[in-house]
C-alpha cells in the first residue's frame, strides 16, 4: 500500500491524514513534535481548566468546511437553532437549518453555536469591533476627533500613497492617517515587532483584503446615529459572523476527533517525534524522512510514496539532504522570521471592570495601549462554559506578541504572569487580589512574518514546487498567514492533485489570496 508521511499533526496535517484515508488507499503516517495533536488549535487543560491558543473561531466561507467539521463534531443537540444561519459561499447561500443533524451530549460534546463579541478596550473605553461609526463612537472619541478622522480619510482618497510600499500606504489609503494612528498602528506593530514602515503592503492585501470604510464614510452624519451600519459587516446578513460554531472543550476538541477517527481508519501517529532529516533523489522526489524520538532519542528512517509538511519552511529546507539544494534556496529560508506567542491563564473570583453590574461577554477584547505590552485578552468562559472548571469565578488568558530572543520570553513563568497581572490592573480590567492562579504557555512560531527573507521567498517555493511527491500546506507549512479553513482547504487541495495527478502546485497556494476564502467583502 502506498504511504504518505505527514509532518505535523494540526488542521492541515490532520485533515490531510483524514481526506487520504477516505478518498484513497494511501495510508498516512503523521509526525508530531509535541504531546499531543492539534498544533496551535490544540486546547491545553490546565487543571481542568482549558486554553485555547488563538482564538479560534470555527467559521468559513467554504460549505465543504462547515460540512466537514459538523460530520466530525455534530450540533449539540442544545444548540439547536430556530432559524437558519446563513453562510455566503462562491455566491451561494449554505444555510445551517433548525433541522441540521445534532447529537445528544454524551459527556464528549461537539459544535455548539456561540454568540461572538469582540471590543477593543482604548483609553479605558470599550469601541465594537469591528469599528462602529455610531453615536457610542462619536461620544468615546469626541466630536473633534470625529472631525479630524473624515478630514483625514478626505485627504486620504484625494491624494492616496502611490504605488502602496508598506503597510502603513496601505492603511492610510483605506482609513486615513488619523484612524490608521487610533486603531491600526500600535496594534500592528505590537504583534509584530516592527514598525509597519517595515512591513509590505502585501501582507494587508492578504489579511485585510477589501477592508474599507468607504461604503460608510460618505453616511458618517447618518451612521453616527446609527447602531448597525459597520465597517467590516455593512448590509451583511445574519451570519455565524455574529454567531460561530464552538466545541464545547475548544478546538483541540475537534483535532483530538480527528486523530482517533484516523488511528481507527489505520492511520498512524506519532507523537513526540520530530523530522531530523529528508532524503530527495535528483529526479526532485522525496524518498525517506528521518525522525527522532523526542524522548529515548531512537532515530529510524521512513519511506513514502508522498509528503506532506507543515513545519516551519526555515525548518524543512534546514533538513533537505541532497546535493542539488540551490544555495538561494538555503539563504532565503534560513532568513524567514517568525512572531512567537505566549498567554497567561489567570483564574480570579472576578473582573475588575464590569457593566452595570454584569459581566463582561467578549469573547475577547483587544487592547489597544502602546505603552501596554499585553495584545489581547481571551475569556475562555465565554467562548464555551466547559472551559472553565467552577462557573462562579472567570478564565482568562493575557496574550503576549514577542520573540524568543526577548527578554519577556525568557523569564521565569512566574515573573511573566506577574507581569501581566500589573499590566491588567494598570488598564483597569483585573484587580491582583482577584487572581487565584495562573500557568504560562508558549507557542514559538506562531505567525510567520512578511519582512525580512520573506523578499525572497518566491525562490523558496518554486523550489519546492518542483519536488514532486512533497507538499507544503498550513500557517508555517507554507509561510502564511491561513486560518484554519485556510490550513484545511490546503490539505484538502493536495490530497486532490494526488487523486487528479496534478502536477501544477498552484491552486494549494491560491487559497486565502482570492475573495471567495475570506470572511467579509
Amino acid at each position: 500500500m502506498p504511504k504518505a508521511i505527514i509532518i505535523g499533526a494540526g488542521p492541515a496535517g490532520l485533515t490531510a491524514a483524514y481526506e487520504l484515508l477516505t478518498q484513497t488507499d494511501i495510508i498516512p503516517i503523521v509526525i508530531e513534535t509535541d504531546a499531543q495533536v492539534g498544533g496551535l488549535s490544540k486546547t491545553v487543560d490546565y487543571k481542568g481548566n482549558k486554553i485555547d491558543l488563538g482564538g479560534h473561531r470555527f467559521f468559513s466561507k467554504s460549505e465543504r468546511i462547515i460540512e466537514w467539521w459538523l460530520n466530525i463534531l455534530p450540533l449539540e443537540e442544545n444548540s439547536r437553532i430556530s432559524r437558519n444561519i446563513n453562510i455566503n459561499y462562491h455566491n451561494q447561500t449554505f444555510a445551517i437549518h433548525p433541522g441540521t443533524a445534532s447529537h445528544k451530549t454524551d459527556g464528549e460534546g461537539g459544535l455548539m453555536i456561540r454568540p461572538r463579541k469582540s471590543r477593543i478596550y482604548y483609553k479605558g473605553k470599550f469601541f465594537n469591533y469591528p469599528l462602529q461609526l455610531n453615536w457610542k463612537t462619536a461620544q468615546n472619541l469626541g466630536i473633534l476627533k470625529m472631525i479630524s478622522i473624515g478630514i483625514s480619510y478626505t485627504r486620504a482618497k484625494l491624494f492616496p500613497v502611490r504605488p502602496e510600499k508598506s503597510l502603513t500606504d496601505f492603511f492610510i489609503n483605506r482609513f486615513g492617517k488619523t484612524l490608521y494612528e487610533t486603531f491600526f498602528r500600535d496594534y500592528t506593530e505590537k504583534v509584530w515587532g516592527v514598525s509597519c514602515d517595515s512591513l509590505p503592503a502585501t501582507w494587508g492585501q492578504q489579511r485585510i483584503k477589501d477592508l474599507s470604510i468607504g461604503k460608510v464614510i460618505k453616511h458618517a452624519f447618518r451612521s453616527i446615529f446609527s447602531r448597525d451600519q459597520t465597517i467590516r459587516q455593512a448590509a451583511t446578513s445574519t451570519s455565524l459572523i455574529e454567531q460561530f460554531l464552538y466545541p464545547r472543550y475548544g478546538p483541540g476538541q475537534m483535532w483530538e476527533t480527528v486523530a482517533k477517527k484516523v488511528q481507527q481508519m489505520g492511520g498512524t501517529i506519532l507523537i513526540n517525534h520530530k523530522v531530523t532529516g529528508l532524503s530527495i533523489t535528483g529526479d526532485h522526489r522525496v524518498t525517506s524522512a528521518e525522525i527522532t524520538n523526542n524522548i529515548s532519542g531512537e532515530i529510524q528512517q521512513l519511506e513514502g510514496n508522498y509528503f506532506f509538511s507543515t513545519m516551519p519552511v526555515k525548518e524543512l529546507i534546514a533538513q533537505i539532504r541532497t546535493e542539488t539544494l540551490p544555495d538561494i534556496v538555503a539563504k532565503s529560508a534560513a532568513s524567514l522570521e517568525y512572531r512567537d506567542f505566549l498567554i497567561v491563564g489567570m483564574l480570579a473570583s472576578n473582573m475588575a471592570l464590569k457593566k452595570r453590574g454584569a459581566p463582561l461577554t467578549d469573547n475577547w477584547i483587544y487592547i489597544q495601549d502602546k505603552n501596554i505590552r499585553a495584545g489581547r485578552m481571551q475569556l475562555f468562559h465565554n467562548w464555551s462554559p466547559h472551559m472553565i472548571a467552577d462557573a462562579s469565578k472567570v478564565w482568562i488568558g493575557v496574550e503576549f506578541f514577542c520573540n524568543e530572543t526577548d527578554e519577556l520570553w525568557n523569564r521565569r513563568d512566574e515573573e511573566i504572569a506577574a507581569s501581566a497581572i500589573r499590566e491588567m490592573e494598570t488598564i483597569g480590567l483585573l484587580h491582583a487580589k482577584d487572581i487565584e492562579d495562573t500557568v504560562v504557555i508558549k507557542a514559538p512560531k506562531a505567525y510567520p512574518s512578511y519582512f525580512g527573507g520573506y523578499e525572497n521567498f518566491q525562490a523558496v517555493r518554486a523550489y519546492t514546487d518542483t519536488i514532486e511527491n512533497l507538499f507544503l500546506i498550513g500557517r508555517n507549512g507554507m509561510h502564511k498567514y491561513n486560518n484554519s479553513d485556510h490550513s484545511m482547504l490546503t490539505a484538502m487541495e493536495a490530497v486532490a492533485n494526488i487523486i487528479a495527478g496534478r502536477k501544477d502546485k498552484s491552486n494549494i497556494w491560491d487559497i486565502n489570496t482570492e475573495d471567495e476564502y475570506h470572511e467579509e467583502k
